[in-house]
């Protein structure tokens, strides 16, 4: 059974105040940096707005577990830290070689190419700093916990690893297996990481990280199935990015192998099990119960 979140609680307003902090917190999280093209490089990609889902799941995760929203706040910072780093180097020209992101010009664009993999570079490091040096008030173990666990996402059995599977496909027929196996490591491990992050900064029991295990492999295949399906939808100006990448560059996506109806119909089946995932704790999990339909909702 599907868990339901209660009507009593005002997500559009959780969404925005949980924003507004983790944006303040990213603002406060870089400088001085030295030379300065480098701080600002870095400031243009991590302050260019955005969703902020990553850091505001990892926050939610903890206040399930029963933690101060305030003591996850600087793995929020370090995990949407590596989110843009992976936004940056995505878009590279030896990547996905794309000119929009967010809205505005990508970063090596701007910047140029070496600088945008040096900024890159700094906003990964600096999201290991922001967890084992300015986490105050969190148990040596549980940060350590938290850098295995950041360091799985964004490595080799990651984003990392996902992301060449991804380059080695393109213009090749792939099966769901594949694609599952992309998306679950490029999209996926680091939605994982947020809510693990978060609850293992509360001292989460082994029986809620499983749970929210579960409930983070459905909303990462449901939030690129989303993706592939707003890329061939959605317009460039409402997306804030390239529509149509995926198609130019012969990819497999969800709508190419099982067609729109039957990919929305997945994804929205992938959701309810995320959901289901969290019903023991229903009455405490609205803002990630939330969440999970807001994926599958999302315009964007």
């Amino acid at each position: 059974m599907t868990a339901a979140v209660s009507t009593s609680f005002d997500f559009a307003a959780y969404l925005e105040a949980a924003r507004l902090k983790v944006e303040a917190a990213l603002d406060g999280s870089l400088g001085p940096e030295r030379p300065e093209s480098l701080r600002e490089a870095m400031r243009y990609s991590l302050l260019a707005g955005g969703k902020r889902l990553r850091p505001i799941l990892c926050l939610a995760a903890c206040e399930l577990a029963g933690g101060e929203s305030a003591l996850a706040m600087p793995t929020a910072v370090a995990l949407e830290m590596v989110h843009t780093m992976s936004l940056i180097h995505d878009d590279l020209p030896a990547m996905d070689n794309d000119d929009l992101r967010r809205g505005r010009p990508t970063n090596h664009k701007v910047y140029g190419e070496a600088n945008a993999i040096l900024a890159g570079d700094a906003l990964l490091t600096r999201a290991f700093e922001m967890v084992a040096l300015r986490s105050p008030g969190v148990p040596a173990e549980r940060l350590l916990a938290v850098v295995g666990e950041l360091s799985l996402a964004s490595g080799a059995p990651g984003l990392v690893g996902g992301q060449v599977v991804d380059l080695e496909c393109e213009g090749k027929s792939v099966d769901l297996d594949t694609l599952e196996y992309i998306h679950l490591h490029k999209t996926g491990a680091l939605l994982r990481a947020c809510v693990l992050t978060g609850a293992l900064i509360a001292g989460a029991s082994a029986e809620l990280l499983a749970a929210l295990g579960t409930y983070a492999r459905g909303i990462g295949l449901a939030f690129q199935i989303i993706d592939d399906i707003l890329d061939v939808t959605a317009s460039s100006e409402v997306l804030g990015k390239t529509a149509g990448k995926d198609l130019t560059a012969d990819k497999t996506t969800y709508p190419k192998l099982l067609g729109l109806e039957e990919s929305r119909q997945r994804a929205d089946a992938l959701v309810a099990e995320a959901k289901a995932a969290l019903a023991p704790w229903h009455a405490s999990a609205a803002p990630l119960l939330a969440l999970a339909d807001y994926i599958t909702s999302r315009d964007r």
